[in-house]
């Protein structure tokens, strides 16, 4: 579990050369963009042909972006309840729908409407909600199969296309090495789905051998 204090994310990191949006699989479009409130760097995903968000922040080109390109985001799925991000902008310019655990939700009640799920569900766009729940309950991640692709929430990061797959640090659980322990757990678990792309949520996408890489993270 991360500690109960007002910080409950990983402690900000310089950000880099934000990117526009690219695609990095048939249909699949990621991003980076500086997160207005920790001033650090995070990753957005896009599946533009089942109009389908995943932790967005708006990109560099903002809204604008989707009008242009004639794909009007209709979902928003949240990996965990803190990266809602810019999901309530979507909704109020494009009625975008808001998908969060059901666990997780009381966190964005006030915000705007949201759509709850469980562990185990089939979500838009084919995405299926795996359970992690460790370093907080809410923990998800996100398959998707047609891109082979896993999105990782909190439970693992990395700074930048060359670094290496970590935990958030250890000041910011309230038992390390139970907290490691249950994701590793959990990790060993999501190994046995088809995935070849690791989509993070705080860092750079590992876009080949990122179950390899997974592996070896969870054996170190």
């Amino acid at each position: 579990m991360y500690k109960a204090t007002p910080q409950r994310r990983p402690p900000p990191r310089p950000a880099g050369n934000l990117e526009a949006m690219r695609e990095i699989g048939k249909g699949l479009w990621h991003w980076t963009a500086t997160h207005p409130r920790i001033g650090w760097e995070v990753s957005s995903y896009y599946l533009s042909s089942e109009r389908v968000l995943i932790d967005p922040l708006l990109p560099p080109s903002g809204l604008e972006w989707f009008a242009d390109n004639d794909s009007i985001p209709a979902h928003v799925l949240l990996s965990c309840r803190h990266h809602d991000r810019a999901s309530w902008q979507f909704q109020k310019q494009f009625g975008t729908e808001v998908h969060c655990i059901d666990n997780g939700a009381y966190a964005l009640q006030g915000r705007g409407r949201v759509t709850t799920f469980t562990f185990g569900d089939e979500l838009p766009g084919g995405v299926v909600a795996c359970e992690v729940n460790s370093i907080s309950p809410d923990e998800t991640a996100l398959y998707i199969p047609d891109q082979r692709g896993l999105v990782c929430a909190d439970g693992v990061i990395r700074d930048g296309d060359d670094s290496p797959l970590e935990f958030v640090p250890d000041s910011l659980m309230d038992d390390p090495e139970r907290t490691k322990a249950g994701l590793r757990a959990a990790f060993t678990t999501l190994l046995e789905l088809d995935f070849d792309r690791l989509l993070l949520a705080h860092g750079r996408p590992i876009l080949t051998g990122g179950k390899q890489a997974l592996a070896a993270f969870v054996q170190t």
